[in-house]
């Protein structure tokens, strides 16, 4: 019987997808279920969800057991052979709020700002010592267990983890699985796709979707040339909005919501990207658009209208998100005759092939040992990934195309010194962070940005170790 600890079992949704995955997992129906968080009542909500479903699509065959709080975290992982990471320090009041306001004070704008930029390199600073923390806890009670980690920023944390802990970890991220449906969904491509083949490799929300064909036929050509055509149009209308208002004034809502020029509308950056980069990656435009120098610019304002740039866009999700979980919760944790179907997160399949040594492939973060050429070795990168009872085996890429490695190595300089942060405790790596992430370094100057990240750290107080 596998045991599989769930951290951060409040987040009640994703702990339904993963954990209801494996309840319709027949070598892990039987597991023992072990839910871990520092909130009792999202706690207590996941339990009877949980406990619902069970019943409902497992015939109750799984043990599941809340643990509350740091003094019950070693019985949560104790003799665990999973342990599934979704914890989110410091949530979204007062963190998130912090990591946007105060750089906005420096005329600093973002988007989403959890995986680099300044609110990607403070999410790492408050989080990776709490996983320090369980990989202490791990390293003792279940040293053998696999770390399934789901919490951004997934460079920096899965690689701060590979680096300075013994503790057996894979970052999973669902943008790889999405990538080719994303892409193909803003075109029209003249025949149906029979036989669809693609790869993805290069680093956490920048993977590069190095080809994409159809029983060998390259596809990118013919996407491109469609792709070309398509944001010509709409830049020329003045951007998605204004584009989008003119499409209505031809054509009904329901033929816009069909429309492939409704989702490129959607993806302008990734797609510009595309075209002068040569490939697609596999993060949607509102995080890239805040990866890269070229697009929140105070110079030149006119790109967010041009390109339907989202500023402070994840505190606008994160407040939809709260006043929609009180009625989701009725939905979810209030009912009774609560089912579930497989999804596609990576999780349940993982601990499927370990257990049954009947192997998956997945695109997962591991640390880069020769599986690119390329990348500094000390990266954390994202490849597809062999899973069997052996674990989880990264295969060789090779060399990225030049240029789409050069743009992988903007994002590792940033992950890297923010795993050197919070590994030293050193505020100048912190600062140094800053100054090499691409956004942060095309607006402000160095003294800004060490100004603001001491104002980033005093506002997060308790939530940050102390930086000398």
């Amino acid at each position: 019987m596998a045991k599989i600890t769930f951290m951060g079992a409040g987040s009640s949704v994703f702990a339904k997808n993963v954990l209801g995955d494996c309840m319709l997992t027949p070598a892990l129906q039987d597991a023992h279920i072990a839910l871990y968080d520092i909130d009792g009542q999202r706690m207590k909500e996941s339990k009877d969800m949980l406990d619902t479903l069970n019943n409902n699509i497992n015939e109750g065959r799984a043990t599941i057991t809340a643990h509350l709080g740091e003094r019950s975290r070693r019985t949560a992982l104790k003799g665990a052979d999973y342990v599934v990471n979704a914890i989110q320090v410091g949530g979204y009041e007062p963190c998130t709020v912090t990591d946007f306001e105060i750089p906005k004070r420096y005329g600093l704008r973002q988007t989403i700002a959890d995986t680099i930029g300044i609110g990607g390199i403070f999410r790492t600073l408050r989080t990776l010592p709490v996983m320090f923390d369980f990989a202490d806890d791990m390293e003792v009670v279940c040293p053998d267990a696999w770390l399934l980690n789901y919490t951004n920023p997934m460079s920096a944390l899965t690689g701060g983890m590979l680096r300075a802990t013994s503790v057996r970890t894979v970052g999973l991220c669902h943008s790889v699985q999405c990538v080719t449906g994303n892409l193909l969904g803003s075109v029209r491509l003249k025949n149906p796709i029979r036989k669809l083949q693609h790869q993805v490799a290069g680093v956490n929300h920048q993977g590069w979707l190095l080809s994409i064909a159809d029983d060998g036929k390259d596809l990118y050509p013919e996407i491109k040339k469609q792709v070309a055509a398509t944001l010509k149009r709409i830049l020329k209308a003045g951007g998605p909005a204004a584009y989008k208002q003119a499409f209505l004034a031809r054509n009904s809502e329901e033929e816009w919501q069909a429309s492939p020029d409704r989702r490129a509308c959607h993806d302008m950056i990734r797609l510009k990207v595309m075209l002068d980069f040569g490939y697609y990656i596999t993060e949607s435009s509102e995080h890239s658009a805040e990866y890269m120098p070229y697009w929140i610019k105070s110079g030149y304002p006119e790109l967010i209208d041009l390109y339907g740039i989202p500023l402070d866009e994840y505190p606008r999700r994160c407040i939809g998100q709260i006043a929609h979980w009180k009625k989701r919760s009725q939905e979810m944790v209030g009912n009774k005759a609560l089912t579930h179907k497989r999804t596609h997160e990576y999780g349940s399949y993982i601990m499927e092939a370990m257990e049954t040594d009947v192997p998956c492939k997945i695109g997962g973060n591991v640390m880069n040992d020769g599986l690119i050429d390329n990348l500094p070795g000390e990266a954390c990168v994202e490849v597809p990934c062999l899973v069997d009872r052996n674990g989880v085996q990264g295969c060789t890429v090779g060399r990225l195309p030049e240029q789409c490695a050069a743009m992988n190595r903007t994002q590792i300089n940033v992950h890297l010194l923010s795993i050197e942060a919070a590994v030293t405790g050193r505020r100048d790596a912190i600062y140094q962070a800053a100054m090499l992430d691409p956004h942060t370094s095309a607006e402000l100057p160095i003294d800004k940005i060490k100004a603001m990240c001491d104002d980033l750290i005093a506002a997060h107080g308790d939530f940050l170790p102390a930086y000398r």
